[in-house]
């Protein structure tokens, strides 16, 4: 008798998501689609591509181990593996975890492939609903307390450990003066010949560094990787969790949002890992508190956020930022900019920036500049070793480029080289000067942060958590003679002089 098949998307790795959940070798057969197309529709960064095909093979190999029948099948398209799939074994059912994207839930319903609902994150799109009520707006931090009581997450009865809901306040730092090496290296994962098949498979097709191991590929690496973050990192997360360094690009980061995105770790099990940690007085509150804000909050709010607006919310655009993304995005050469190129350039070599490096350097600089969002989002998609359309489209056309008018943060993220000069060691050697408006080294971060609030004033003169800059640039004595530098610059910048 045929088995039914259990279609296993390359962003749902784990036994305990979903479809695959309750099965065993006995009663499904497993399906796996490695799509050409879909690997060679556009230029994606090595690490990327390896780091999603290496672990879909190896957890392939994983379920054969385990006795199931595995059909890891390479096709030219996932509608056609599951074409060839249905020819050579009739299953009498193929069913699947709800999809991760909103094309891939489209295609599954197209291929009349039944789904069951995902726990792969910790708030359902269904129980979203809940938390919304009758609310007019929604906000993260609401969101992220509701979420607290409803998960018991470092409650103590109904009140938030500690008497406070968030230390960010505490969590501001900028970098410490000295001891830049105080943060540990992350662990390496030695690569074998299935990666090494991997990337010779993939890299004609791909940009930036090859892969030497610095992500892991299987859930034990991931369960690794979690365990030497909660002894050796996350004690040390909270200080300095919005600080940029040149000479360290990790510093107390988790460095698990790739493996969280694929499904080789659950977010409930990376959550109790950081709150027993506290609970055990191994971690200190401001650490836990902000790490697993990320978690339950921000990453679960973004999720469900794509859900609520996709699909209209990915083109939305309503400051019509229509500047092409400057050739320095794919060649950090091509910029002066020490900050940008720092951060490019790390991109270039890992896959991978810290979150305050993409919003407010990377995000930031495309915002004050009018930097297409649509391009934006691609440009990351392809680039972060940890993206997905779910993730890109909330965090850029919203957080990010505030392309959707304020639905999802209330105030643009934009800011000049002040920000950065706190925050980071980029400015100290730069040929810009962060405090100049005007002139040759002029900073491009002060120039176009001043020009932005000029150019939207009367939008933003009404949004009272950035009225008074626009006030203060239409106060500016230099404005005229900032302008044209600005001009000069955007100029620059399409040349690959800035």
């Amino acid at each position: 008798m045929s088995l039914p098949t259990i279609w296993v998307f390359g962003d749902q790795l784990n036994r305990s998501i979903g479809a695959l959940s309750g099965a065993t070798p006995l009663t499904h057969r497993v399906l796996l689609v490695e799509s050409t197309s879909k690997i060679t529709s556009r230029k994606w960064h090595i690490q990327r591509v390896h780091f999603i095909v290496a672990s879909m093979r190896k957890f392939a190999n994983e379920l054969r181990t385990e006795g199931f029948h595995v059909d890891y099948r390479y096709a030219g398209s996932m509608a056609q593996g599951v074409a060839e799939h249905v020819r050579e074994f009739a299953p009498p059912e193929i069913v699947a975890t709800e999809p991760n994207s909103y094309a891939a839930r489209l295609l599954v319903a197209e291929l009349g492939v039944r789904t069951v609902p995902s726990n792969q994150f910790l708030c359902h799109p269904s129980e979203f609903q809940g938390f919304l009520g009758t609310r007019k707006s929604i906000k993260m931090e609401d969101f992220y307390r509701w979420q607290r009581k409803q998960l018991n997450v470092l409650m103590d009865g109904n009140e938030p450990t500690g008497g406070r809901w968030n230390f960010d306040e505490e969590n501001r730092q900028p970098p410490p003066k000295t001891g830049h090496d105080r943060w540990p290296e992350p662990e390496r994962f030695e690569l074998d010949e299935l990666d090494r098949a991997v990337i010779e498979s993939v890299q004609k097709h791909c940009f930036g560094k090859l892969p030497e191991g610095q992500w892991a590929t299987t859930r034990d690496g991931a369960l690794e990787r979690l365990r030497f973050f909660v002894k050796h990192v996350l004690p040390m997360f909270g200080e300095h969790e919005d600080a940029m360094l040149t000479s360290n690009w990790h510093l107390a980061h988790s460095l698990l949002s790739p493996y969280l995105n694929i499904g080789l770790l659950l977010p409930g099990e990376v959550v109790e890992a950081a709150q027993s940690a506290f609970r055990d007085g191994g971690v200190p509150l401001n650490s836990a508190e902000g790490f697993i804000r990320q978690i339950i909050g921000w990453r679960e709010y973004i999720w469900n956020c794509y859900w609520q607006w996709m699909p209209e919310y990915a083109h939305m655009n309503v400051l019509s930022a229509d500047v092409d993304l400057p050739p320095m995005f794919t060649d950090p050469a091509k910029t002066s900019m020490a900050c940008m190129k720092s951060v490019l350039s790390g991109v270039n070599e890992r896959a991978y920036s810290h979150h305050i490096e993409r919003l407010m350097v990377l995000g930031n600089f495309a915002l004050i500049a009018g930097i297409s969002p649509q391009q934006l989002t691609r440009w990351m998609w392809n680039s972060y070793i940890d993206a997905a359309e779910w993730v890109m489209v909330p965090n850029v056309v919203g957080m990010s480029q505030y392309a959707d008018g304020g639905m999802l943060a209330t105030k643009p993220y934009a800011s000049g080289g002040a920000y950065i000069d706190r925050m980071s060691d980029h400015c100290k050697g730069c040929v810009y000067d962060r405090k100049k408006r005007t002139g040759d080294d002029a900073c491009p971060f002060t120039v176009l942060y001043w020009d932005f609030f000029m150019r939207h004033q009367d939008r933003f003169v009404k949004n009272p958590r950035v009225a008074r800059q626009v006030r203060a640039a239409q106060q500016l004595q230099d404005r005229e003679e900032l302008q044209v530098v600005a001009v000069s610059m955007m100029k620059k910048l399409s040349e690959g002089t800035l």
